[in-house]
């Protein structure tokens, strides 16, 4: 591998240690009983950092994508490993719900907001070859981070140490792959695009030839219909993943297992990212999304019912955050080829929001459902529901065309 080529997969590198560092968060489940038992809360309360967590993620992305777009990567994935580190680490001080809502659902939510915007544009412009792929291989780590965390926090940590200690641990650790991260995450020189390389009809089809600006990507149908199919979509992934682990124990199964399932979540989350990623590189953006949300509806309604068989609880589960890690990969490939690769800080970080709206409609689901009827199946039924709703807007998204009278641009 020449040294140009290997510049580029470093970049790859450093968005992995960025994601990897972020996507623990979705081991979250694995404090739920802990701190459940310490406190007393009730299962929908302690749904309620979670839900923060992801709405404020989602709301900083837009301001980290558009920071990153006029300052660069290196600043903003600074401030995004220290604050999601230091978030992490005073979590381990909790005396309360507000304090845990705090560090963990703003201050390290507002890390992973920033961090998290970082990787995905600087992967768009050093792949414009292989972006679908690029793209799922960097942001696959904040699906696998969970593998790595999960079992290492539930199996071992918290049984160990104690969840305090935990998040102490977790803390430490995040902010060195994230200072990893920030020293690797670069953009190209302006203009690049790799040697020898020549767009194929595909991909000159694929690719916008206009660079639209935020306020211009807003008035757009496409924003907003893929807006919704986003939030509805992840909605439903985020509703199993919020209560896993608890959902698993209520179906009879030991932690062991349960915090196993966490694992084999984040290898789908993780393979969806990247397979299908790939896969949409040459099937189409648009198709492979409404494939995996319609797979990610039919799985809604089986989980709880078969959930009670160990090889049916995990194929399920790697299947649903498959699906789920897909939306986050094939929506940031398309956000690029859609709207350009200038702006796609601020323009996906638009489209991101949808997956804060998300963090208040899945893990409430999950929580509140339960403590009314002491079970998940109703849960179940409403999130494959919103999956169907996601899918009709997936199909009605068309490209978008550029605004009339646009002028001529040179390409970033």
């Amino acid at each position: 591998m020449d040294t140009k080529t290997l510049n580029r997969w470093w970049r790859i590198a450093g968005g992995l240690s960025m994601n990897l560092a972020l996507g623990a968060v979705y081991a979250w489940s694995i404090f739920v009983r802990p701190l459940e038992q310490e406190f007393g809360w009730k299962r929908a309360d302690v749904s309620t950092v979670f839900t923060v967590l992801v709405f404020v993620f989602g709301l900083t992305f837009v301001l980290g994508g558009r920071m990153q777009d006029k300052l660069g990567p290196t600043k903003v994935s600074l401030i995004g490993a220290g604050l999601n580190s230091l978030g992490f680490f005073m979590a381990g001080y909790t005396t309360s719900i507000a304090w845990m809502i705090f560090w963990l659902g703003v201050v390290a939510a507002t890390g992973q907001g920033f961090g998290y915007s970082t990787p995905i544009p600087v992967m768009s412009k050093w792949f414009p070859d292989r972006r679908g792929l690029a793209v799922g291989l960097a942001v696959a780590g904040y699906g696998g981070g969970s593998a790595i965390f999960g079992p290492l926090g539930g199996n071992w940590l918290i049984p160990t140490y104690g969840w305090r200690n935990t998040f102490f641990i977790f803390g430490v650790i995040f902010l060195v792959m994230g200072l990893i991260a920030t020293w690797l995450l670069q953009n190209p020189p302006a203009g690049y695009k790799p040697e020898g390389w020549q767009p194929s009809a595909a991909a000159k089809a694929a690719a916008t030839k206009y660079e639209f600006l935020p306020s211009e990507a807003v008035k757009t149908p496409t924003m907003w219909f893929m807006w919704v199919a986003y939030a509805l979509g992840t909605a439903a992934g985020l509703m199993v993943i919020s209560q896993l682990v608890p959902f698993a124990r209520q179906q009879g199964h030991s932690i062991e297992i349960a915090t196993t399932a966490i694992f084999v979540g984040a290898i789908g989350s993780a393979s969806g990212r990247i397979l299908s990623g790939w896969m949409s590189d040459g099937l189409g953006r648009l198709n492979v999304l409404r494939l995996m949300i319609g797979v990610s509806a039919l799985s809604m309604f089986l989980l709880f019912h078969v959930g009670a068989s160990v090889a049916m609880l995990y194929l399920m589960v790697f299947v649903i955050y498959w699906c789920y890690g897909t939306q986050l990969s094939v929506n940031a490939s398309t956000s690029a080829d859609f709207w350009g690769t200038k702006n796609v800080g601020a323009n996906y970080g638009i489209l991101f929001t949808a997956w804060g709206v998300a963090g208040i409609i899945g893990p409430r689901i999950g929580g509140q459902l339960y403590d009314k009827f002491g079970n998940y199946e109703y849960a179940f039924y409403v999130a494959g529901v919103l999956s169907i709703v996601a899918l009709v807007f997936e199909f009605i998204a068309r490209r978008p065309t550029e605004p009339v009278g646009a002028p001529v641009q040179a390409k970033a």
